[in-house]
């Protein structure tokens, strides 16, 4: 018998994977070169926008697929700590002209309560 939180672990890993999915495909379609420039202009080490890159690709595909879970959310979660840190905190909950931090907070709370729970149902991880 499926308990009622997998069903609620099991949207919030489909909706943190998605998300994720296409911000990275959205990276690789403008050119990792270009994410890695991005970064050094903020002052950030480039090489770190290709790792922030594939994290966000494979770890959307894995959370999809349920595999990694815990794995691929903990990743995420530092990606978004970073991205708050980085960009998003002197802007503001709300930001100005550009987004705030507030979707970031969010995306980090989900990567948080699937570090924390997993997330099995219909997970290949399950049935592995």
């Amino acid at each position: 018998m499926v308990r009622k939180y997998e069903w609620s672990l099991l949207i919030l890993r489909v909706v943190l994977g998605i998300t994720f999915l296409i911000h990275g495909i959205a990276k690789f379609q403008m050119g990792l070169g270009n994410v890695a420039g991005w970064f050094d202009s903020i002052g950030i080490v480039g090489f770190l926008g290709y790792i922030v890159s594939f994290i966000e690709l494979f770890g959307g595909i894995a959370l999809l697929l349920g595999i990694g879970t815990r794995i691929f959310s903990a990743l995420i979660a530092f990606v978004m700590i970073g991205a708050i840190f980085t960009t998003k905190l002197s802007v503001g909950f709300m930001g100005n002209e550009t987004a705030g931090y507030e979707l970031d907070i969010a995306l980090l709370s989900i990567a948080v309560v699937l570090l924390i729970s997993g997330s099995q149902l219909f997970s290949l991880d399950h049935k592995l």
